[in-house]
């Protein structure tokens, strides 16, 4: 071992470089390199000699170093509002799936729904000099936000939430039909009295899902009564809190779509409080049909959104826009799918 190789290795007071490698195998530092990064144009056996003596000797590939040589990162930045609930758990782990297939690293933020979190989380990714970002907003976020990320030179893609006066690119799912399709299930039920529970209009999908619910009352010639339809953040809480409120009401409803799963699940925990279960006593819709809602019982009637092919299509979305930044600007709507299951029967004065 040469002095420079041990002062590499020696009780970590240098690093080991790709010169270090390069000289005990007798080869240059750029078939080191390519080797490492399995370039198809050096040998295998030459791969495998240099990646086993790498690891021998504790190796740590230099991503900085090799970002200021290639301008790109390798990194992928997700700015999510919310990975507590479900859903997004689900969109993120199709994300990676995606990232990784393509040899990227994601860098996670979240924020909840604060818009001054936002700008913070936001402003540290950016810092990181990401190739591309992909993006769902906290609500009320205005374009400005994010054209400040655009203004950096960064690629973005909006995920499952638009924001209004942005021409980015986007994948989500065709909210207002999805829940348009829910309100056909329970009218054919013969439902009548149909509450919308959750959801707001400082969102993409709060504004559509709110949407297909007074179409479906259009639709089918029904009134529209306010005290049916209650604003709140997609969490438990807000369906338990709701449906109490509902079943209170003078004349109360048979049924309720849900914003989400998470308000369905903590309105069918409300029903039980009062004695009565979904299905069977009164009819639950949820939307986004999280791995948790076929398990419940009675299982969840849902929306499925296609999460696995949002969160695929938008890393595949964005690496094709990091490759040709001047393309056409894309906008996907992926179509959802009802799945009727337990939570769902005809009224109980239809029986």
């Amino acid at each position: 071992m040469t002095d420079r190789e041990v002062a590499a290795t020696g009780a970590g007071q240098a690093r080991v470089t790709l010169q270090v490698i390069a000289d005990r195998l007798d080869v240059s530092t750029a078939t080191v390199s390519l080797a490492l990064r399995d370039s198809p144009v050096v040998a295998d056996a030459t791969k495998l000699r240099v990646r086993t003596l790498a690891r021998e000797l504790g190796y740590i590939y230099n991503r900085s170093a090799a970002s200021l040589r290639t301008a790109r990162t390798n990194m992928i930045a997700v700015g999510f509002h919310d990975i507590t609930n479900p859903y997004f758990a689900e969109l993120l782990s199709a994300i990676e799936d995606a990232v990784t297939d393509a040899g990227k690293t994601i860098l996670l933020g979240t924020y909840g729904e604060s818009l001054e979190r936002q700008d913070r989380v936001l402003g540290s990714l950016r810092e990181y000099r990401p190739d591309g970002m992909i993006l769902c907003a906290a609500g009320g976020t205005q374009a400005d936000i994010v054209e400040h990320i655009v203004a950096a030179r960064i690629p973005v893609v909006q995920l499952s939430r638009e924001v209004a006066g942005v021409d980015l690119d986007f994948i989500g799912a065709d909210d207002g039909h999805g829940t348009l399709r829910a309100f056909e299930h329970l009218h054919a039920l013969g439902h009548r009295r149909i509450a919308m529970l959750g959801g707001a209009d400082t969102t993409s999908t709060g504004r559509s899902r709110r949407a297909g619910y007074t179409a479906g009352l259009e639709r089918f010639g029904l009134p529209f009564d306010p005290a049916l339809m209650l604003e709140g953040l997609g969490h438990r809480e807000t369906g338990l809190r709701g449906i109490m409120s509902l079943l209170d009401l003078p004349d109360p409803p048979t049924a309720a779509l849900c914003f989400n799963d998470l308000i369905a699940f903590g309105a069918m925990l409300g029903l039980r409080h009062r004695g009565l279960e979904a299905g069977a006593d009164f009819s639950i819709v949820g939307c986004d049909d999280v791995q948790e809602a076929a398990l419940w019982y009675p299982a969840l009637t849902t929306i499925h959104n296609r999460q696995d092919e949002m969160g695929r299509g938008a890393a595949d979305m964005l690496i094709q826009r990091i490759g040709d930044p001047l393309a056409p600007v894309r906008r996907v709507l992926l179509e959802p799918r009802l799945v009727v299951r337990g939570s769902t029967a005809p009224p109980r004065s239809a029986v």
